[in-house]
């Protein structure tokens, strides 16, 4: 059957899945930590590393209990080494280390980055290499051109913040609490999404590099100024926020080499808006356009299990059992450094 057992808790979501070689996802769970991080507004790491301590043993357990197997029943372990909140990530990745030495099963040490950039192949069984790849989330924001498995060459990314931090600052300023951006998009619904000016940074630049730092400061500004209603604040923050996707993603398509599809990854790939926006994009450039079902947009296993899948199908070796958990992990360590960017580039 193919087993792979996957862990996640790179951030503020423990979760484990158990994935076949086929594409079917026999169990998984996810333990949520809303509750506990939403009276901060944003998630605290230390909060988050003790809740996956006492969350992710008993969760893996009850995944193997749905599907009916065993630990012997896989036939590897892989988790989360990063990129991410290391206190977290240490704690999948030494659980996944102890299930693989109990178990005497490989173990795959999975950058979290390239499990959300497989995932659309998770659902897509079509989907074929070479795609374009935005990668939108809470600490990243990137164009990718995903040449295979563990090939990936960065045409752009941040120079400051990520689109999924504008998101959540956004709510917070709006006082929509935490997760911000579900609740964003909600309120959006029933605002005009051209009532307020808000910039586009670097829209209209040669450089397809990402910038929402001044976009976020220009709504906490328009809020305190009390001139415009919140539903038109999130309307017009989310259109801007999907104008520069768009344009950011036309300027890399002027040099990306041929692709057969543009796919979108990560937690801001659940936004309905912006998927309307990139499937339209998609079609202005006649190319499919591929986008993971909203359960494997955010964190989650079954992307972390299913990329173990494909890199035990690629013929890359298990990873030896001292692997470390990495707090920064690029898909391409090779891209050159965006212009004013720091470590998120």
């Amino acid at each position: 059957m193919g087993v792979v057992l996957g862990i996640e808790s790179s951030c503020d979501e423990t979760a484990a899945a158990l994935v076949t070689h086929d594409r079917r996802i026999l169990a998984e769970r996810i333990a949520s930590q809303v509750d506990e991080h939403a009276p901060y507004g944003g998630v605290v790491p230390e909060i988050a590393a003790r809740a996956h301590s006492e969350r992710l043993a008993p969760l893996v357990q009850e995944v193997l209990d749905d599907a009916g197997l065993t630990l012997a029943d896989c036939d590897a372990i892989a988790a989360t080494a990063g990129p991410g909140l290391i206190g977290g990530v240490m704690v999948g990745l030494v659980t996944a280390k102890a299930l693989a030495m109990a178990g005497d099963k490989p173990l795959l040490a999975v950058n979290h980055l390239e499990g959300h950039a497989l995932s659309p192949r998770l659902a897509d069984a079509a989907l074929q290499f070479p795609y374009a790849l935005l990668l939108v989330s809470g600490g990243h924001c990137q164009i990718l051109r995903v040449e295979g498995v563990g090939r990936y060459s960065r045409l752009a990314t941040t120079i400051d913040d990520a689109l999924g931090e504008a998101f959540d600052k956004t709510a917070k300023i709006l006082g929509l609490g935490y997760p911000g951006g579900p609740a964003v998009e909600k309120l959006a619904r029933g605002g005009d999404p051209r009532a307020v000016p808000l910039p586009r940074p670097l829209v209209g630049s040669g450089e397809p590099h990402f910038s929402f730092a001044g976009l976020k400061s220009a709504v906490m500004r328009v809020h305190e100024s009390g001139e415009h209603a919140d539903a038109d604040i999130a309307a017009s923050f989310q259109q801007a926020a999907i104008d520069c996707v768009i344009d950011r993603l036309g300027v890399a398509f002027e040099t990306m080499p041929p692709v057969y599809a543009l796919v979108v990854a990560g937690g801001v790939a659940a936004n309905a808006a912006m998927r309307g926006a990139l499937e339209d994009f998609a079609a202005t450039l006649g190319l499919p356009f591929s986008a993971p079902p909203m359960a494997l947009c955010t964190d989650n296993a079954a992307m972390i299990a299913w990329a173990g899948q494909e890199r035990l199908a690629a013929g890359f070796a298990a990873d030896p059992l001292d692997v470390s958990a990495r707090p920064r992990w690029p898909l391409d360590p090779d891209a050159a450094p965006a212009r004013g960017a720091g470590v998120k580039a």
